[in-house]
């Protein structure tokens, strides 16, 4: 979405300047954070830029894969997908959780940043408990990978459960 040569690399780079790019000419992530983490409307107008691509894209895959006759589980892996309402194109949401403290150790451990940048990042976005609630199915995240992995897998099983109910009584 927001690669070179895509259409929302450019919208973003004039909207935020060239102090985004990194020196590979590529988006700069963690420059681009630290402008939108700290200001509201700034956040707000990247978002203007991507949710509506993200919408697109979202809806092309799902035509090509209609069109090829595929009928099985599609996955999107979309952060802000229930803030952009995109969700509500999508039969069933999994949404991820974890622990505020583990989320700010992960954020602090992945990107090399401080207790109190994490902690911007993650109360200015919507609350994990606000997304919960249209949800259909969560996995905690906060425990170790083993734990995460079983949950998956039982998310994955009920998902294709539901597929085969569906496939047989296609009015439901």
């Amino acid at each position: 979405m927001v690669a070179p040569g895509e259409p929302a690399f450019g919208e973003i780079v004039r909207e935020f300047g060239p102090g985004v790019l990194g020196p590979d000419g590529a988006l700069d992530r963690k420059a681009l954070g630290a402008i939108v983490f700290a200001d509201a409307a700034r956040r707000r107008r990247l978002e203007a830029l991507t949710h509506p691509r993200v919408q697109e894209r979202l809806a092309r895959r799902l035509a090509e894969l209609t069109a090829a006759g595929f009928a099985g589980i599609v996955i999107f892996d979309v952060a802000l997908i229930v803030e952009s309402g995109n969700y509500r194109t999508m039969d069933r949401l999994v949404v991820v959780v974890a622990d505020e403290e583990v989320q700010i150790q992960r954020l602090m451990s992945r990107d090399g940043i401080s207790r109190d940048e994490a902690l911007r990042k993650i109360r200015s976005q919507m609350p994990l408990s606000e997304k919960v609630k249209v949800a259909h199915y969560v996995i905690d995240n906060s425990g170790d990978r083993a734990a995460t992995e079983a949950q998956v897998r039982r998310v994955y099983a009920a998902l294709n459960s539901e597929l085969s109910v569906a496939r047989r009584d296609p009015a439901r």
